[in-house]
This record gives structure tokens, sequence and C-alpha cells, in this order.
């Protein structure tokens, strides 16, 4: 019998989940599991106008912004039973004018401007109106002239979704990125010079472009990304998942064969830890993975499965960025609101994307620290960034479950031969600097084993020391770039890296390792394990 995504509610009736509805309507007429963020939809209705939204891919800005056009349009019926209809009285109607830019591919300078025309054949359609305008942006601000007066009030609803998609998929295409942000910023110009015909407005996307100017003029938009009070608006928090998936908790819990209290704990590793204020208090689970998650009865990455963004890969390989900082600088909110300097931080380009969210801030300063939400994001980080910087494994000769249990077995010649591998299928044209290069690769690489063994490590200017530690054994890893594997190992006898396990039972083992700039990888390494010293040159 087929598999259906559904679970048993509370009244005994099967309720779906909704993978892949973005619909409103759909998911309350077809009865698929809903969490009620209606609260959120009136607030914003009733106490602003125009708001934009940045969040993550897959994170329910298309579900927030059907509810919001569902609101709009007076379709009073779908809301019986959320929290909008004891708020809400008048459910007043308006032309709603829906935009997605996340349907088109945007590989020529044609592709927007005709994404943009078909949306107004449709809104002409469906509100009886003609326009006379060929010009983009002059069409737009007709087209929201004349269907508002198919209000009564004289007012429209713009709602876009995905504002930044053209731009984002551009980023290593400078030349038709700036015809887009050309286009954009007349399209968008209309929603503050129409101000007058507008009753609501709410854009969405991932990223912020402050400084490429498609806001420039448009500065009765409020931004609402960092807001206390709208931190939940997509995700689901602690409370709203017990509520909303409590049958599905159960059924999950037996699935596994743990507790209720067990299986939460590790849906709570897995996926949640998103923060997107200062306020700690408010944190949610990734919508996306948790409903796949029940679905399944299993505890993948489904969101990180979903493809790293070509705009993220693009940025990462034309940058000198050392990845090590990206857990460890303190950010300001205006930092963290542009990408504009994404090549040089693309610490913000990290957080808008939904791999690094807000872990504290100091109210002196003003600053934020940042981090992984979760395993699920931060193990998937790990996992791609290892491919990446060894070029995607194309001969096959790194295994990271050999590497560790090389590891784990004592091993020290093993894995390090592993090591030579990973840079031996390396594709050196993906960054400038090798320094940077070694850094990065091994802060993934060692990242990735953490998972597995302790790891320790603190870098320095390119100079990376690693201690890795398993039941049985110690290791402790000195590198150097064109130096020699001995005075790597001198290093660590002088610097008495080892001293800390100086009675330790376990049997520790020093290695010296040489990278070499010419054969970009490991050139040499040297290994010394109480009281033998062994010399291994590659």
């Amino acid at each position: 019998m087929e598999k259906k995504n559904t679970f048993v509610d509370e009244n005994g009736e099967n309720m779906n989940y909704p993978i892949g509805i973005q619909t409103f309507k759909d998911i309350r007429t077809d009865d698929f599991a809903y969490v009620d963020k209606t609260a959120h939809v009136y607030r914003l209705a009733t106490r602003g106008k125009c708001y934009f939204l940045s969040r993550p891919r897959r994170f329910g800005k298309s579900l927030l912004l059907s509810t919001l056009k569902a609101y709009f349009q007076g379709k009073k019926e779908l809301f019986e039973g959320l929290a909008i209809a004891r708020l809400e009285r008048e459910w007043k109607q308006y032309p709603v004018l829906h935009l997605d830019l996340n349907t088109a591919l945007y590989t020529t300078p044609e592709a927007l401007t005709k994404l943009l025309e078909l949306h107004f054949t449709i809104w002409e359609k469906e509100y009886g109106i003609r326009s006379t305008c060929e010009d983009i942006s002059d069409r737009f601000r007709e087209t929201i002239m004349l269907a508002a007066r198919q209000s009564p009030e004289g007012k429209v609803v713009i709602l876009i979704d995905e504002y930044d998609k053209p731009m984002l998929e551009t980023i290593g295409n400078p030349d038709l990125q700036d015809e887009y942000r050309k286009t954009l910023k007349a399209f968008y110009s209309n929603i503050k010079s129409c101000d007058e015909y507008i009753r609501f407005a709410f854009l969405t996307g991932v990223t912020k472009f402050s400084h490429l100017s498609i806001f420039s003029g448009l500065n009765n938009l409020k931004d609402i990304t960092l807001d206390p009070r709208y931190a939940a608006l997509c995700g689901f928090t602690q409370e709203e998942l017990e509520t909303a998936f409590a049958e599905g908790i159960e059924e999950f819990a037996e699935a596994e064969g743990v507790s209720r209290e067990r299986i939460l704990g590790m849906l709570k590793e897995r996926y949640d830890g998103y923060h997107f204020s200062r306020d700690l208090t408010v944190g949610v689970y990734n919508p996306f993975s948790i409903i796949n998650a029940f679905d399944d009865h299993a505890l993948n990455a489904y969101w990180f499965a979903t493809g790293t963004p070509n705009f993220l890969v693009e940025v990462i390989g034309h940058s000198d960025f050392s990845l090590d900082r990206l857990t460890t600088e303190e950010q300001t909110a205006e930092a963290l609101d542009a990408i504009d300097a994404m090549y040089s931080n693309p610490i913000p380009l990290f957080f808008q994307s939904g791999y690094l969210t807000i872990k504290g801030y100091d109210p002196e300063f003003r600053t934020y620290s940042l981090g992984f939400p979760n395993t699920e994001v931060e193990q998937g980080f790990a996992r791609f960034m290892a491919t990446y910087y060894h070029g995607g494994n194309r001969k096959g000769t790194f295994n990271i479950v050999r590497f560790i249990e090389a590891v784990r077995k004592g091993d020290a010649d093993g894995f390090m031969t592993l090591l030579k591998a990973f840079y031996a299928d390396g594709d050196y044209q993906l960054v400038g600097s090798l320094e940077v290069y070694f850094q990065n690769s091994l802060m993934v690489l060692f990242k990735l084993l953490g998972f597995y063994v302790e790891v320790e490590r603190h870098t320095s200017r390119g100079r990376m020391d690693v201690t890795l530690q398993t039941k049985d054994y110690v290791y402790v890893i000195e590198l150097k770039v064109d130096q020699s594997a001995e005075a790597a190992l001198c290093q660590i006898e002088e610097k008495q890296y080892a001293a800390p396990f100086a009675a330790d039972p376990r049997t520790l083992f020093k290695i010296g390792v040489c990278f070499s700039s010419e054969e970009r990888g490991v050139k040499e390494w040297k290994v010394m394990s109480s009281p033998l010293f062994r010399p291994s040159t590659a």
C-alpha cells in the first residue's frame, strides 16, 4: 500500500503534511496540517502598510504571502478556527497584485521582462484593465492605479515573493545583474510613488542588496527581518511544534522505539536553533525539515539536501575569506542587513541564507555573535565544503569513513595518506590564496571529523594546530606551509603542545605536516609516538 503523508490528530481525523504545498487555500481546504500564524498576519495588516522580510529559502515565505493574499481577498471561510477569525470583523476585499520571482531562470536580459509581462497579462485579465504603457515601470504604475478602481477604497495590495532572485542568480555576471538592477529599481519605485493607491505591500527575499540601489528611495518599507515581534513569523516555535504535531511526535517516537522526550530532543538538536532577533528566547525550527521528518519518520538533512544556492558557491569560490571567521567575528545589525561587500565579508550572506543564525547579542556595542543553528546545517555545511575543496571527490580516493576509522584505530600514517589523497583530488582554481585554501579545507575536514571524534583547533595567520582525541588515542598535529615536517614536529616539542596529556594513559601521537605551495598539497609528514619516532615521507 502506498504510504500517505498523514498523521491522526486529536479528533481521530487524518491530516496531511503539507510537503511542497505553498498555497494557503489548498492547505486549508484539503486538510493539510497548518501552524497558525494568522495573529501575526492581523498585526501586520492593521499596524503597518509596507514591509520587507528576509528569511532563508524554504522557510515559509511563499505560504505567508499566500495567507496574506487570502486575507486581503476577504476569504473569511478559509480562516475559520484560526486566531484571525477572532480578531477580524470587517473582512474587506482588495485587488491583489501577487508577483513570484522564483519561477524563472535568469540567464538572459529578457528573462525578467518576460516574467513581469506575464504577470501584467494575468492582472489585466483578472481585473478587467488594459494598460497603454510599454515601459515596465510605467505599466506597473498604471496597473496599480487601474486595479485600485476595482476596490471601494480605491486601493490595492502588492505582494512580491523572492524579490531578489534575479540578483542572486546573476552574482557571477555583473553586466546582467546591472541590467536587472536597473529594471527592478524602476519597477519597485512604484511602491512609494503610488502610495495613495496602496492599502498594503509586502516584499520577501533571502537577502537585502542595500547598496545596489534597488531600494533607493523606497524608504517607506519597514524591514522586520530582525524585529523581535516577528521572529516567529516563519518557522515553528517549540510550543507550535508540540501542539500542531502532537500525534506526529508520538508516532515518530513509536517508530524510533524511543520516548516522546527523546524524539523531541533529537528533533531539537537536528532542526531547531534559528533566531531572527536579539531576543534569544524566541527560536524556531526549520519548517521544511520538520514536516519531512514527520512524514518519513527519519532525521535526514532535508533542507540542506535541496541544494546549496549557486550564489553561495560563487562567493566562496572568489573569496579569500577564512571560514574560521564565520563563527568567531561579531557583526553589527547594519552589517547583517546587507551583502554588498560579500567577497570581503561573506558572513551576512551566510546569515541571510540560513547557514548561520544569531547566538548572542551585546547590548553595549549592539553586536551579534553568530553560529550554526543546528546539526543538520553544521554537518551538511561541513560535508559540502569538504567535497567542494577537493573537487567533488572525482577520483574517489578520499573517504571520510576510512579517515575516521584510521583515527580510531591509531593508524596515523593511514589517515595522513588519506589526507594527502584529499588534496591530490583538489581543484586549486577554486580560491586565490593558497594559505586560505589550506586553512579552510582543513577547518571543514576536521569540523566534519568532529562529529565523530573530539577535535580542538587553534588557528592564527595560516598556522593550524589540531588535537584529535578518541577513546584510546590522542593526536597532536602541527601544520606548516613550505617548511619541513621535522620543523613542525619540533614546534610541538618547543611549545609543549602535548603537555596536557603527559599523564594520559592513552597512546599519544605527535604529527608534523608539511604543505607544499608548489605541489599544492601534503608533501611530507613525520609521526612520533611515545617512545618511538617514525619518519614518513609521502
